[in-house]
């Protein structure tokens, strides 16, 4: 890999760490579309929630994420992976079901209960911007722990 690369990736890595704190830590938006593209997209699944396009997106980040997230969630880095393309995180994440998650649960009322689940991330790039999310959770022990029925997907929308 050539010097040039290995700063581009850092560049990469940069640009989603920035992004990840701005959505989960201070829940800043314009923070967290300062380096995506011009039509940006974020997609949680099995949910199948999200949104595609710069107007679309911040509505739900505003809406139905930042308003929704547990107050004591915990997130640590199992795994990375880069290249020059797209960015792939797998993270252990903890919560306590304390409120609504339409974003991960729809429709779920909230349990109280503790989850400790995985996800993985998929961040994409286009000339070094983020171009497009995709969250896979694993939904099977989320239901589980939090005594759930099993999600049926959303179609996406």
């Amino acid at each position: 890999m050539t010097t040039e690369i290995a700063r581009f990736i850092q560049r990469l890595e940069r640009i989603w760490d920035e992004h990840t704190e701005a959505v989960l830590d201070r829940r800043d938006l314009a923070a967290a579309l300062r380096d995506a593209a011009s039509e940006p997209s974020v997609r949680h699944l099995p949910a199948g929630t999200g949104a595609a396009g710069r107007a679309a997106l911040e509505h739900f980040y505003t809406a139905d994420f930042f308003p929704h997230l547990p107050a004591d969630l915990v997130r640590s880095r199992i795994s990375r992976t880069v290249d020059r393309f797209r960015l792939v995180d797998e993270t252990a994440v903890t919560f306590t079901h304390d409120r609504e998650l339409p974003w991960l649960l729809p429709g779920a009322p909230p349990t109280g209960r503790r989850a400790d689940v995985v996800a993985v991330t998929v961040a994409q790039f286009r000339r070094g911007q983020l171009q497009a999310v995709r969250v896979r959770w694993d939904h099977a022990t989320l239901t589980a722990q939090l005594g759930l029925p099993a999600l049926v997907p959303a179609p996406p929308g």
